[in-house]
């Protein structure tokens, strides 16, 4: 049974434009004279220059490596993997888009958390896929995918593609490593996991291993600060990598994302203390949001969850810190309506934007 798009069970399609980067490493040389990709290689860019410098308006003329092989190579350095198992697109969404083109077709059944993260569900249904939802496990401290209703739902419709978030957006609810491959294992064998890992570096645990029938999508947005960029990468088995190639849009990253990216993946230093200052913020808002009787979920992430009793009530409070120019998440499906989702950034600390809840006023 096939696994992915029966349209990609062939030789190619093939990238029809690799580049000059990917050229001159085919070649071994440097090629000097560019005449062949139409680029505007003699705009001046004297606005650019002035605005943003010289490196900028140099990046900006010519078409990025659509190999993102540099990027690569530093990733399967840091991650201790191979580059053959690494793709590069533009941000994580981007990766989720491309996986269903990949491996599904009109018609095929996807399964996701009723609620979570709300791309995939746009995603799948634009491509065409039917969307089975099984709601959320919730106790008293928990609010997280239910595992065994996604393996059940998997199994009773002969899912193609399941999709978790873990953490999990919106709650922000961590599965272990551990707990993530007995997940795989209790799919159907030819069902794949899109394994979101968007909130990774915020824990623990690095597992960056490939893992049969996963895609792991990774994200420069979060722990990187790059959100207005648009670069991320999955990890995968290299056959995995090769069928997603044959789907991927040439030069999806941009250059000046794609130079700043290969730096950044060099400077962990200054990464690790921008998450080590999201783990503090976080505990701080976490006491604070508790200090006006609120529910707070644990998270894994740069976000907390607080939870109501029900949507109406989360809603009005939406609502209200809206009027005061505070915006906060309620997720729109119904499913989570009782949820609002606070980023940890330091303005989340200012005291006065939560007196509205506090449960003493």
């Amino acid at each position: 049974m096939r696994s992915f798009a029966a349209h990609l069970d062939r030789e190619g399609p093939h990238n029809p434009f690799p580049g000059l980067a990917a050229l001159e490493r085919k070649l071994g040389r440097h090629l000097q004279h560019q005449l062949g990709s139409n680029e505007g290689l003699d705009m001046p860019h004297t606005t650019l220059k002035n605005a943003y410098g010289d490196n900028v308006a140099t990046l900006a003329r010519r078409y990025s490596d659509s190999q993102c092989f540099d990027l690569r190579q530093s990733l399967a350095t840091l991650l201790d993997i191979h580059a053959d198992q690494l793709i590069v697109d533009a941000g994580a969404d981007s990766l989720m888009a491309l996986c269903l083109r990949a491996f599904c077709e009109p018609g095929d059944i996807t399964i996701a958390a009723a609620g979570t993260y709300p791309t995939f569900s746009y995603f799948a249904q634009s491509t065409g896929c039917q969307l089975i939802e099984p709601r959320y496990k919730e106790a008293p401290g928990l609010l997280a995918p239910d595992l065994d209703a996604l393996v059940e739902a998997a199994q009773q419709h002969k899912a193609w593609v399941v999709y978790l978030a873990n953490p999990d957006n919106p709650s922000g609810h961590l599965f272990s490593s551990a707990e993530i491959r007995t997940f795989k294992d209790r799919l159907p064998a030819d069902t794949t996991l899109i394994l979101d890992e968007a909130y990774h570096e915020f824990q623990e645990e690095k597992d960056n291993t490939p893992i049969e029938g996963v895609i792991r999508l990774r994200t420069f947005s979060k722990a990187y600060g790059m959100a207005g960029l648009r670069v991320g990468y999955a990890i995968a088995n290299e056959d995995v990598i090769q069928l997603l190639m044959k789907a991927r849009i040439h030069y999806s990253v941009a250059s000046v994302s794609l130079a700043i990216a290969e730096m950044m993946v060099l400077e962990q230093d200054e990464v690790r203390a921008h998450i080590e200052q999201v783990k503090q913020i976080r505990a701080q808002l976490t006491a604070l949001l508790e200090s006006k009787g609120l529910e707070v979920l644990p998270s894994a992430t740069n976000f907390v969850a607080v939870r109501f009793q029900g949507a109406e009530k989360a809603s009005s409070v939406q609502q209200a810190l809206l009027a005061k120019d505070i915006i906060v998440h309620r997720p729109p499906h119904p499913a989570l309506g009782h949820i609002l989702r606070i980023t940890t950034v330091e303005d989340a600390l200012t005291p006065s934007h939560w007196d509205l809840w506090d449960t003493n006023a």
